[in-house]
């Protein structure tokens, strides 16, 4: 029996050998949220894959936002929590809550979890040093207009301060709030600069702030953790899971998508589109999915890929594509 566990753990080594050789010295961002942030084993288990990944010669960037902790000490403090069309209605005294929360707990919890391993982590905020930058956005309701407040999405990824991180050996973990920079409209009547700060800081969806990461910082993979085991092609048909799929045949489905599912699909589809390989959503209520995912021949979740195209040159302040998002995943 001991012979035959130690040559099935044997048989896993190898089934990862060529993916480890594949993705050593390549960065790659995890977006850490749902129950994988919640429950205590499932934080240590996320923690211990970003070392082991590290241990293997890859670079993990971590991206975050925190949901229910932010929902859990609004109603502590006394402060209505107000959805719009799925969003957070986020006001002054709500922002100050959540870039609490964000910065001086959930990355704190984690940067902790993983440097038990080591001096790995180092909890970046997106506001530090203008690491982010975000335009505020509206949703619509019954087809009309409304204000999200102090809500916004990534605009702008500052390359340099995560790559530092990188190159220091560190794993960046990135809360998922950003300073507001003038929309368009703005800038031209003010005659001011697109990147111009407004003094603001804005709440951003943590799905579609790692798809930006991921984009400019030229990752090779995006992987994000859900409350779902990936992408069904006929739900609630279990034995219909999608195990990989091409962003042009993600494009002519998501609208068919459950609200829920559309974000996120929309963040991997964002992510390929700006020359990141591949991008995954797997189950963060199992244990080790990141690794799961990356290094078996068949993975576990859902993986999106786009066309080949030439690796891009980095900046040291990138503007990426604008995401749009209609899910309560913003903080």
């Amino acid at each position: 029996m001991r012979y035959a566990s130690a040559q099935s753990k044997a048989g896993t080594l190898m089934e990862a050998l060529p993916w480890i050789q594949r993705f050593a010295g390549k960065v790659m961002v995890f977006k850490y949220g749902g129950n994988a942030m919640i429950n205590e084993e499932l934080r240590e288990a996320f923690a211990e894959d970003m070392v082991f990944l590290r241990s293997v010669g890859i670079k993990p960037v971590v991206v975050h936002g925190g949901g229910p902790q932010i929902s859990s000490m609004l109603e502590r403090l006394g402060i209505e929590s107000e959805f719009r069309g799925g969003l957070r209605y986020t006001t002054p005294e709500a922002m100050d809550v959540v870039r609490m929360v964000l910065t001086g707990q959930v990355a704190r919890q984690l940067v902790g979890l993983i440097n038990q391993h080591g001096p790995y982590a180092v909890g970046m905020s997106g506001e530090d040093g203008g690491l982010l930058r975000a335009r505020r956005i509206t949703t619509v309701v019954d087809g009309v207009e409304t204000d999200l407040g102090l809500v916004g999405e990534v605009v702008g990824v500052n390359t340099t301060a995560i790559s530092s991180m990188i190159d220091a050996g560190k794993i960046p973990v990135i809360s998922s709030i950003a300073p507001e920079i003038l929309a368009d409209g703005r800038a031209v009547e003010q005659g001011m600069p697109l990147d111009t700060p407004t003094g603001e800081v804005l709440n951003v969806n943590a799905d579609t702030a790692a798809a930006a990461v991921a984009a400019a910082i030229g990752a090779e993979k995006l992987v994000m953790l859900t409350d779902v085991e990936g992408l069904y092609a006929d739900w609630p048909d279990r034995d219909s899971l999608i195990s990989s799929l091409t962003a042009r045949e993600l494009r002519r489905i998501i609208p068919s998508l459950s609200e829920g599912m559309i974000p996120k699909m929309s963040a991997c589809l964002a992510a390929v589109e700006n020359r990141v390989p591949a991008a995954s959503i797997v189950d963060g209520r199992r244990a080790h999915s990141p690794l799961l995912e990356i290094f078996t021949d068949s993975g576990i979740g859902t993986q999106v890929t786009g066309e080949a195209t030439e690796p891009k040159p980095l900046a040291d302040f990138v503007l990426v594509n604008p995401f749009r998002t209609t899910e309560e995943e913003t903080s």
